[in-house]
């Protein structure tokens, strides 16, 4: 666990094309279902201080308590995820830490000298997202992101761990959000 961050909660994989991705992590590494949401406009996002809300799709399952979320960006709206393949890279991300005091663990983490590079996340109070870099990046392999849980992103994320929990293989690509 991280001194700084506590539990790392969510592997995050920036790919080119996500239903292979999914059907990677289906089939190859047996994790499952996926919640799939396809060409989702991305609100409220702010890139380095900017406006930008672009495209992407998203997909979201659970490998026991650790949650794979895969993000296949849809356009050139400036972001760490369009960045990211624009360097040429495919895979790890970001990791995601969960929280229930966001804005304060916000200032805490920019005090701490973490530069925020991205914030955004769903509709609705208490579900915000906030990307951070420590030193080096983007030398490093992946991102920050602290994840407000406190609001209803925090039930839909429990909803996608308990799918996980006795699956058989079946109905392996469902709606995002989960019903």
């Amino acid at each position: 666990m991280s001194r700084i961050f506590g539990p790392i909660r969510q592997f995050a994989y920036v790919v080119k094309d996500i239903e292979a991705a999914m059907d990677h992590w289906i089939n190859v590494m047996g994790v499952g279902p996926f919640f799939y949401m396809k060409d989702h406009m991305a609100p409220n996002n702010m890139y380095r201080g900017k406006p930008s809300s672009g495209r992407l799709s998203i997909a979201f399952a659970n490998s026991g308590p650790m949650q794979i979320e895969l993000l296949q960006p849809l356009d050139d709206a400036p972001s760490l995820l369009s960045d990211f393949l624009k360097e040429g890279r495919e895979g790890l991300q970001h990791v995601a830490y969960w929280t229930t005091t966001f804005d304060a663990d916000i200032e805490r983490y920019k005090k701490l000298g973490y530069e925020l590079i991205q914030t955004g996340g769903m509709s609705g109070p208490n579900n915000g997202n906030a990307f951070f870099a420590g030193d080096g990046y983007p030398a490093l392999a992946h991102a920050i992101e602290i994840s407000d849980i406190s609001g209803t992103k925090g039930a839909m994320f429990k909803k996608i761990a308990d799918a996980a929990v006795d699956w058989d293989g079946n109905d392996p690509i469902r709606k995002f959000p989960p019903a």
